[in-house]
């Protein structure tokens, strides 16, 4: 059992998320647990994939909402910062965090009790700035947008640093994965490792100052609240919150 996975045992299930089946490794390896395994404190993380999931509307994001039977409802919009696209007829609908065919639905039943045929198609115009969240021992926390393709190291550099208390050998990076689930890899960022990683839309990297231990009080508290585009879900359930940044 590698270092990494014995601090997430230990820690993250103090945290009482369990159940997932899958526990993650050191450098990003994911080692499949059986649904059964007595391990105390299994880790609600899915094995992790390079796998693009499926896209996810995220704010600032240009779409376009089609109305093939009714043109004259047709709408160019933006995704706002609130996550929400407002529509004739029907006001405001949650777009965020919802992958084009959800939102397709999800606008034809509003427009069910205006139209006799409410067909929506949904298609993506451009896609909005890449935000990634930076947190722990970095001297600036927060969420970044960033230009351009960058890994975990160059998103902390963006983030003020790290912090001399840093353990930058055991850097968790946290995405979202094939189906909403959340994933973890754990990367070493001390110089001239050549771990570049690169950063997706919606990480997460987390920079612990003692052990991996310290992301059980983060994902304490966050959960409640975390900002759209950055949802994952536990056991099937969403964990993401709405929140403006």
């Amino acid at each position: 059992m590698t270092l990494d996975r014995r601090l997430l045992l230990l820690s993250l299930g103090a945290v009482g998320l369990s159940g997932c089946g899958a526990t993650a490794g050191a450098y990003g390896g994911a080692q499949r647990q059986p649904a059964s395994s007595s391990i105390p404190g299994d880790i609600p993380f899915a094995t992790w994939t390079d796998d693009e999931p499926e896209y996810l509307l995220y704010p600032s994001d240009e779409i376009e909402v089609a109305m093939p039977t009714a043109s004259e409802l047709t709408r160019t919009l933006r995704v706002g910062p609130d996550g929400r696209i407002a529509l004739p007829l029907i006001g405001q609908v949650m777009a965020a965090d919802r992958t084009l065919p959800e939102l397709e639905a999800s606008v034809s039943e509003a427009y069910a009790s205006q139209l006799v045929r409410p067909v929506v198609e949904v298609s993506l115009r451009q896609a909005g700035p890449i935000r990634v969240w930076v947190d722990g021992e970095v001297r600036t926390p927060g969420v970044y947008e960033v230009n351009g393709d960058i890994d975990a190291y160059q998103a902390v550099i963006q983030a003020g640093g790290f912090q001399p208390t840093a353990r930058m050998h055991e850097v968790a990076l946290i995405r979202r994965g094939p189906g909403g689930r959340r994933m973890l890899r754990v990367v070493d960022l001390r110089p001239r490792r050549d771990q570049a990683i690169a950063i997706r839309r919606g990480d997460i990297v987390f920079v612990p100052r003692s052990t991996l231990g310290e992301l059980a009080a983060f994902f304490t508290q966050v959960r409640a609240a975390l900002p759209i585009g950055f949802s994952y879900s536990i056991n099937g359930s969403n964990g993401s919150g709405f929140a403006q940044f």
